[in-house]
């Protein structure tokens, strides 16, 4: 079938990409949906800085690739297969896909499936295969098992969860990575308790949602560390206690002051080394710190080795929220239905596929929370 998506075909086009144009508004061909694979009609897709970071090239990927990995949709056809899920269905997509028979998916922890790292890795769906192809017969890559940034899309059942029709497909999107990436680094990677003292560095979807999910879990005092204004606004909205602005403060000093001596716990999302550096730092003794960022592969993060064992201090990586989607994503919506977790808060920006180059602009200006692209 033919399909309009959108194609990246080279990594590390120049800012502004509303001039350089990184990604082509496309018509691909997109077979149909192998034994173990179905079809979704692309409803809603967010965007989201770990796609941004394939654009510019610090997350290195195979080329030409779909792009998006944030989405939600309607169920149209499934493989011979499927046993989960019929044409009707509404599913949020899961950018890493779980094989369930690997060490990691046999020990509950479906982020770490090594075959789905595999396949996400190859620009594959989790069979090996790739749908995506160009007028000339060329292949296009799959990204993250998922490329949300198209009318339609063809994903393994295992990167799917069948959620309740009702919820609207622009806020269901958001449970399929800000959501259960962020929440998840708190409730799951964290294991944040009440009253535990927590802070979250960057404030961009994944980091509003780590606050938010922080905040469902009582944490007190809870502290928001960003360079934008409006950012900062966002979070004390969202129930944050103090909001720090790190260009003008020593952020470090400032939450030992008003912790008496550091978190128990921060969670970084920025995705950079040094802000992960100043997270570490703002732990006490004992504290934790969980990394949800993803930086470029090249660089390093170095800590005092001896206050790993002298401070019995954590340093922890969350991958996916360390999720267990199947679960997860349910009971996140389900707290957001009553209430809790207040996600549709991170919805700033609506857009049409067409207008996905001037909206990465604004994401790597800063000007976004979530973005979501509404399909027809």
């Amino acid at each position: 079938m033919k399909v309009r998506a959108a194609v990246l075909r080279q990594m590390g086009a120049a800012a502004p990409y509303s001039n350089s144009r990184p990604l082509s508004i496309e018509t691909v061909t997109l077979d149909p949906p192998g034994p173990t694979d179905i079809l979704v009609r692309i409803r809603a897709a967010g965007l989201c800085h770990s796609d941004l970071s394939v654009i510019d090239g610090s997350r290195p990927r195979v080329m030409p690739m779909v792009m998006g990995h944030e989405g939600a949709g309607e169920v149209l056809e499934c493989g011979a297969d499927v046993k989960d899920f019929r044409p009707g269905d509404q599913v949020v997509l899961s950018f890493v896909p779980s094989c369930g028979h690997c060490t990691p998916c046999a020990s509950g922890r479906p982020a770490l499936c090594e075959p789905g790292a595999k396949s996400n890795a190859a620009g594959t769906l989790l069979a090996g295969t790739t749908l995506w192809h160009l007028p000339d017969g060329g292949s296009v890559y799959h990204h993250l098992g998922v490329s949300a940034f198209a009318e339609m899309a063809v994903v393994s059942a295992r990167s799917a969860v069948k959620v309740d029709a009702s919820l609207r497909p622009e806020i269901a999107a958001l449970f399929g990575c800000a959501v259960m990436t962020g929440v998840g680094a708190a409730v799951n990677t964290a294991q944040i308790r009440p009253g535990e003292s927590v802070a979250v560095f960057g404030l961009g979807g994944v980091g509003l949602a780590a606050l938010l999910g922080a905040k469902a879990s009582g944490a007190n005092p809870l502290i928001a560390v960003d360079v934008i204004p409006s950012k900062l606004d966002a979070a004390r909205e969202l129930g944050a206690t103090c909001a720090i602005n790190a260009r003008d403060n020593d952020v470090v000093a400032a939450i030992k002051d008003m912790t008496g001596g550091g978190v128990q716990h921060a969670l970084e999302t920025v995705g950079s080394e040094s802000v992960l550096a100043q997270a570490y730092s703002a732990t006490r003794r004992g504290g934790t710190t969980v990394t949800a960022g993803l930086p470029h592969p090249q660089r390093m993060f170095s800590v005092p080795a001896v206050s790993l064992v002298a401070e019995e201090r954590t340093v922890k990586g969350s991958y996916m929220g360390s999720a267990v989607p199947s679960r997860d994503i349910p009971r996140y919506i389900d707290l957001y239905r009553a209430g809790h977790l207040p996600v549709d808060r991170l919805l700033t920006h609506r857009l049409k596929l067409k207008d996905i180059n001037e909206a990465f602009d604004r994401l790597a200006k800063g000007g976004a929370i979530r973005q979501i692209i509404e399909f027809d």
